[in-house]
């Protein structure tokens, strides 16, 4: 039936324009055109340079043919380059594709591929293994090269050779700053590419679109407690998930990128001390980088620093750690395919007066929906009905809302099937507590199955993280003849710390049931990604040999 407001109240350029990230940087450079926007080593960019430069870029990219659509790939590091193709590459409506910095040629030659590169900017570190992926390439890019001025001295890669027929800096200049740039055509259009790790067979490409990203932008200056002017160090890749949108989500509040090629832990403290630095994000390692250093390469500051980590839930020696070294630690949860995290343990504040065993309980979870998510449940995969809040039955967590993907770039059977019965399909297994906050018990692929008995991986993790002489492990499934297959255990020590296999073993049967508790005991470093996360399917594949 007609509503008296379905008539003459019509869509028009006056009432609604697509959204989009791009109009942040604008504002923020017309409103503190002087408020520095970039940091990195001497280099001092402010909103006026940093939309100037974004604006030759994409007049640059205009110049070599580049529109909506097309694909510029980059492999750089946490530098302004990175910063400015964020901006630019999408101001003429053109994709942004960012590699993974730690990938082999063969990967990166089939994303190049399959991305269809128009023009590929290629940081100087880099060069070796992206001439050999060129080699490999069916495409054949307009390649740039990045000759950052700041690579430092003690870098730990050498800088490569010139690869490209281009320099940044040179295709920089040759762009106008006046440039007249452009707005989505519609707010679905695609704004980035990002691949995921492709464990099993080649990456799926993950697309996102303006709509996405801009709202991600809101709901991380929200959940990450942003005020005016806050300043942000680079320690997360902006490779992985465009570094969950913050660097769209600094200009919202004209904050102060602080670029950082390397994450080391003087660097950090410097940075920190030196900047007034009040965010950052990482992983666990970055946390345990921080608290761990020499007292030497630590410094006092005065500031409380925000530091948000999206993996498995911190110790609570480790979040202790950070908060006598002056961080307050967010957990958050999310994947690629929602634009980084999507779900946020939001705290209350008459849980801190709980003992330790239930406030640790509480931080465990991974919690409830980001703002700019619009549902966030627990469902069983076969009837795609919501499992019961009992904090126990265990069904998979699902997404459905504007920040979650357009789908997989040319894959549309890998596409239905995450979209199967209307929800995101994240392939993690979970409870729902009654307070209507989740927690992850682990991957679909993860879960051990012992005797017809569900082992939670991350469960046994727990237990062995509470031993204070294990610094980092993983546990995965072993096959076993008469059990089908039991859990083993790959255990990184702390540095200067001892512990035996049987001592490791009685700790776990003191917190977990016997059939939970790993069987055998390996001590080795255990294999992470570029962004910190342990490589579980690496590990599967030593289980399987020992």
């Amino acid at each position: 039936m007609a509503s008296i407001y379905d008539g003459g109240l019509d869509r028009n350029k006056a009432n609604f324009q697509p959204l989009t990230p791009l109009t942040y940087l604008e504002r923020a450079a017309k409103t503190y055109p002087d408020q520095t926007a970039i940091i990195h080593g001497s280099v001092r960019l402010s909103y006026r340079d940093f939309w100037r430069r974004s604006l030759q870029l994409a007049s640059a990219l205009a110049q070599k043919g580049i529109g909506k659509g097309d694909t510029v790939t980059v492999m750089l590091s946490n530098t302004p380059a990175m910063l400015e193709a964020h901006f630019g590459v999408p101001m003429v409506k053109a994709v942004l594709h960012s590699l993974n910095t730690r990938l082999d040629a063969a990967v990166v030659a089939f994303q190049l591929d399959h991305a269809e590169t128009k023009v590929l900017i290629v940081d100087r570190e880099f060069s070796a293994v992206m001439k050999e992926a060129l080699a490999l390439a069916k495409v054949r890019p307009l390649v740039i090269d990045y000759d950052d001025p700041e690579y430092a001295a003690d870098a730990p890669y050498p800088k490569g050779e010139r690869i490209g027929s281009l320099d940044y800096e040179d295709f920089i200049r040759s762009g106008d700053p006046e440039f007249s740039w452009s707005m989505p055509d519609d707010e679905w259009d695609a704004i980035s590419l990002n691949y995921t790790s492709g464990t099993t067979g080649n990456p799926k490409g993950v697309v996102y679109h303006h709509r996405g990203a801009a709202l991600m932008a809101y709901a991380n200056t929200i959940h990450a407690g942003m005020g005016k002017h806050p300043v942000y160090l680079w320690t997360l890749p902006m490779f992985h998930c465009n570094g969950w949108c913050f660097p769209w989500t600094l200009a919202v509040q004209a904050g102060t990128h602080v670029c950082l090629r390397w994450v080391r832990a003087k660097a950090m403290y410097d940075a920190i001390a030196d900047h007034g630095v009040t965010h950052l994000c990482g992983a666990p390692i970055v946390m345990s980088t921080l608290i761990n250093a020499p007292d030497a390469e630590k410094r006092e500051f005065p500031q409380t620093v925000t530091f948000n980590t999206a993996a498995a839930p911190p110790p609570e020696a480790v979040l202790s750690g950070m908060a006598d070294a002056g961080f307050a630690v967010t957990h958050l949860y999310g994947l690629t395919e929602t634009y980084g995290p999507a779900v946020v343990n939001e705290w209350h504040a008459d849980w801190d007066a709980l003992d330790k065993g239930l406030r640790t309980a509480k931080k465990a979870r991974q919690g409830v929906r980001y703002a700019a998510l619009e549902a966030l449940t627990v469902l069983d995969p076969e009837t795609m009905e919501p499992t019961p809040a009992d904090s126990e039955t265990i069904g998979e967590v699902m997404f459905r809302g504007n920040i979650v993907m357009k789908g997989y770039l040319k894959n549309r059977p890998a596409t239905d099937e995450a979209f199967a019965g209307g929800w995101f399909h994240s392939g993690d297994l979970g409870v729902m507590h009654p307070d209507g906050y989740i927690q992850l018990k682990d991957r679909s692929k993860d879960i051990i199955i012992s005797g017809g008995e569900n082992i939670s991986s991350i469960e046994v993790e727990d237990a062995l993280y509470k031993h204070p002489a294990v610094a980092s492990c993983g546990v995965v499934a072993r096959p076993d003849e008469k059990w089908g297959e039991t859990p083993v255990a790959y255990v990184e020590l702390k540095p200067g710390k001892a512990a035996t296999e049987s001592e490791i073993i009685e700790h776990c049967r003191t917190l977990l049931a016997r059939f939970k508790c790993p069987r055998t005991v390996i001590f080795a470093e255990i294999p992470k990604t570029s962004t910190g996360k342990i490589q579980k399917f690496r590990l599967r594949e030593l289980a399987k040999a020992l």
